[in-house]
């Protein structure tokens, strides 16, 4: 063999493996190789049986692309950007995991046992999704990979950002053959603490995150919000969502009350706001569906969270572009925080979020798709379980149930 030849050979071979290595997405993994004070980051595979992808970065532990099946097929239902950099440098939470806490703490301070705790104050002296470094901007360790499955863990040192106690907070990211993706969270703590942890995918269930989430259809199993004072910190209050743009307990489109004349919509000129579940017992229940008729494509949402932070998405400005050179404008997505309220440590009204050495904190939320476009029409008098699947989610199997929740 000729030194010609053998070159030819050798790029061959590594155009060869530069396409093996390329996932379902459109993802190149050496994109997103780095080092960060000196830990490495790098992209993450899974998959399930039925041909379904998610792709994760140990950067901040996110959710980078995910192919969920419609009847055309598998598409990628979230934003995202497609290297390392950009989730570096443009500081978005696409697809990011948030915490010591997301959501806003007021004044950046709460009293635990009678000790005051000062966190680092920014934007009007509050604190958010946990600071600066939140969890979303940090290097995870990885655990354990399957082929369905990714574990990640985080050691949060005492002080970081102002939070009390050496925090270890581990998440599995898992595909099922029920075409769900599983979140499962842990953390432990070596003084009383709080967290509230989530995570902030960005999703837009049509595929074409070039346009506007508005004509799907979204139900939400939550008979009040928390509502919002001027400057869009919580104010201890609740509203009855019956009668205002905020009621989504029969299916409608997302647009359809968006604009209207609302007091908690124009503080936040669209939907920001938690929606509260009726799950004070931890339990994996049916809170929310999202419908892409056209795509035909369902997301059903599950959670043992107490609330559901709905956000459409309405600070995106069509600045940034993201996979495929996609500038995503206002409103090309929506998230679903499963969460507690934020403020709830200076909200003793509110569910607790301390935890304290010795407990285990654990949260589970789960992302379900089908190609059923059947919604529950109503929201019952109680939560919808995981076992009531059947209730206007015919396309849903009992195996697919089963293996939801094992």
């Amino acid at each position: 063999m000729t030194k010609k030849t053998f070159i030819i050979h050798i790029l061959m071979l590594l155009v060869g493996m530069s396409m093996a290595a390329q996932t379902k997405s459109g993802l190149s993994p050496e994109a997103f190789v780095a080092d960060i004070n000196g830990k490495q980051t790098a992209l993450y595979t899974i998959t399930n049986p039925n041909g379904m992808e998610a792709c994760i970065t140990n950067f901040g532990a996110r959710l980078v692309s995910l192919m969920a099946p419609g009847k055309r097929g598998m598409e990628d239902v979230v934003l995202g950007f497609d290297n390392i950099n950009d989730y570096i440098s443009l500081k978005q939470n696409f697809g990011a995991t948030v915490g010591r806490y997301i959501g806003r703490i007021k004044g950046a301070r709460f009293v635990l046992d009678g000790k005051e705790h000062q966190l680092q104050g920014f934007g009007k002296g509050n604190i958010s999704h946990g600071g600066k470094p939140g969890f979303a901007n940090v290097v995870w360790d990885v655990v354990s990979k399957t082929d369905s499955s990714l574990t990640l863990r985080y050691l949060s040192p005492d002080g970081e950002a102002g939070f009390p106690g050496n925090l270890t907070v581990t998440l599995t990211y898992t595909l099922t053959a029920a075409n769900t993706l599983k979140i499962d969270y842990e953390a432990t703590t070596d003084k009383p603490t709080v967290l509230n942890i989530s995570n902030h995918s960005f999703f837009n269930i049509s595929g074409h995150p070039e346009k506007d989430i508005l004509h799907e259809e979204l139900m939400v199993n939550s008979k009040k919000i928390a509502t919002f004072d001027a400057q869009k910190n919580l104010d201890g209050g609740f509203r009855k969502v019956k009668g205002t743009p905020f009621d989504f307990r029969k299916p409608k489109a997302i647009g359809q009350d968006i604009d209207k004349d609302d007091e908690q919509l124009t503080i936040t000129k669209g939907y920001d706001h938690s929606f509260v579940l009726k799950n004070r017992k931890g339990e994996l229940l049916l809170q929310a569906s999202l419908v892409d008729q056209k795509a035909g494509r369902q997301m059903i949402v599950y959670t043992t969270e107490p609330a559901l932070h709905i956000y459409t998405a309405n600070g995106l400005k069509g600045n940034q572009k993201g996979k495929r050179g996609i500038a995503y404008p206002c409103r090309s997505a929506i998230c679903f925080e499963a969460m507690h309220l934020a403020d709830s440590p200076n909200h003793p009204e509110f569910p607790s979020t301390v935890l304290r050495p010795g407990e285990t904190w654990h949260s589970t939320t789960v992302y379900q798709f089908t190609t059923s476009t059947r919604q529950p029409t109503t929201c019952l008098t109680g939560p919808v379980t995981v076992f009531g699947l059947g209730i206007g989610l015919a396309g849903l199997l009992v195996a697919g149930i089963v293996s939801l929740i094992k």
